[in-house]
């Protein structure tokens, strides 16, 4: 499944009760015109994602997939 970061926060977001992209700026310190910049340029610090997952109650997994077996490298 190939999403990119905006479409995955946003699946997340619907899980999540709806969270709207204002309330999910507002819980990780941001205004919602800098969380949607972020969106529109897809440059979302490892540190941004984080502090994302923390308000979506949940945890960052990011791991490199080869492409081979389709299993994590690590």
């Amino acid at each position: 499944m190939h999403t990119n970061v905006r479409e995955y926060i946003n699946l997340c977001r619907v899980k999540r009760g709806n969270i709207t992209e204002a309330e999910l700026a507002r819980r990780t310190g941001q205004t919602p015109q800098n969380m949607n910049n972020k969106y529109k340029r897809n440059t979302f610090k490892i540190s941004e994602l984080e502090k994302v997952a923390e308000a979506l109650e949940a945890d960052l997994k990011i791991s490199f997939i080869d492409k081979e077996s389709g299993q994590p490298i690590i």
